[in-house]
């Protein structure tokens, strides 16, 4: 069967915000966004051939830092709806073309969904319409008026919902396309649109590991866990250095760690000739012994012919996380008499931060001149030179 992931990730989770103006499904826990892990977790399984995400309009820029890790199973993002159900209406509309024979709809708040729990919710939709994975709840219930115990509620039968509640594409979309016929209609997840809508939904076994995260705190508990796990894991921590040199010549502009600053002279080069970007592609390289940058990107080659350089500092961060790596830090050194450096270094900062996917805080530039020595004194080139420090399994 063909299988769909619908990721919910619209929402503002203001009692999380953790980070300033970052929704809580954009905050790092650990290494990565929250949003990351929850894909990830999909993108993963064999069962999911398909993963499209719900977002909010504004956070465009978010989701592709989020995403960009992911494979060719990720489809465009769809803008989501003042409500849930709307959003969740939305992105099965979109997923309607690909024709699913079943989706899975998450939560991106859950990002510790388990595989055996995504096999489990798969399994059970072979010969149900639906499967809503949940938990027993095992707390004694109480009934509160006026801030006191007013009563206590029999907890035999109540269960724990959680996501990913699966059910059969057609039947769940049906729901979903009626329900929106009636504005005050109101539900808290999509087996409540299935329950209101006729649906059978059958009970799945839950995991306590597959927990909410709500609050800041749950945030912070979270961030704890995955680097306690992640340092038990026996990491290893490289240092790669990296060194380009490029004459400078007839023209407008050069390009330096991804930003144009307008100049008068241009560096020559096969490709764009950012000297700053080829020296941190070598060193992130030289962190996994991966060769250099001429020997995957050779300039005897057509392809690179006036190459952005960004391509290749991606690839080479690309190789790192494709080996379990994470990219700890990195910083680049300019030389050069001209141009000043300094009114572009947070823009040059951004631009390396975003093609790394890591935080601009993670990022560092400095720049010094050669004091009239050498061929950077002379104004003939500009040097740049660059270490990477990344941790690896």
């Amino acid at each position: 069967m063909r299988g769909a992931a619908l990721i919910v990730a619209a929402g503002r989770g203001a009692r999380a915000a953790a980070e300033a103006g970052k929704p809580k499904q954009y905050c790092r826990i650990g290494a990565e966004a929250m949003l990351t892990h929850t894909l990830s977790a999909f993108s993963a399984h064999p069962g999911i051939t398909d993963i499209l995400v719900v977002i909010h309009a504004d956070d465009m820029a978010l989701y592709e830092a989020a995403s960009r890790i992911l494979n060719a199973r990720l489809m465009a993002p769809v803008m989501g709806g003042l409500r849930r159900q709307d959003s969740v209406r939305a992105g099965l509309e979109a997923l309607e073309a690909t024709g699913p024979d079943f989706v899975l709809i998450h939560d991106a708040a859950r990002p510790f969904v388990e595989d055996a729990l995504i096999s489990r919710v798969i399994a059970t939709l072979e010969d149900q319409t639906g499967a809503l994975p949940c938990l027993p709840v095992t707390d004694t219930l109480k009934r509160g008026e006026d801030g006191r115990v007013a009563g206590t509620v029999p907890r035999a039968g109540l269960w724990r919902a959680q996501t990913p509640q699966g059910f059969k594409f057609d039947a769940i979309l049906a729901a979903h396309r009626a329900a929106a016929k009636d504005s005050t209609l109101e539900f808290t997840d999509d087996a409540a649109v299935a329950e209101w809508f006729g649906l059978d939904v059958a009970l799945v076994e839950g995991s306590e590991h597959n927990r909410k995260l709500t609050t800041a705190e749950d945030l912070k508990i979270a961030d704890e866990m995955l680097r306690t796990e992640r340092e038990s894991a026996a990491g290893t921590i490289r240092v790669g250095t990296g060194y380009d040199v490029h004459a400078l010549g007839p023209g407008d502009a050069v390009i330096l760690c991804g930003v144009s600053i307008p100049h008068t002279k241009t560096l020559v080069g096969h490709s764009d000739a950012d000297v700053g970007l080829h020296a941190l592609t070598d060193a992130l390289l030289g962190t996994i012994a991966d060769g250099d940058i001429g020997t995957h990107f050779p300039p005897s080659d057509a392809r690179w012919r006036g190459a952005a350089s960004d391509t290749f500092l991606k690839a080479a961060a690309d190789k790192i996380k494709a080996r379990g790596g994470e990219i700890v830090h990195v910083d680049v050194t300019l030389l050069c008499e001209a141009p000043r450096i300094g009114p572009h270094r947070d823009a040059m900062r951004v631009a390396m931060a975003a093609t790394l996917g890591i935080e601009v805080d993670q990022v560092s530039v400095k720049a010094t001149t050669n004091e009239g020595l050498g061929f950077v004194g002379r104004g003939e080139g500009i040097a740049a030179m660059a270490s990477a420090t990344v941790r690896l399994p």
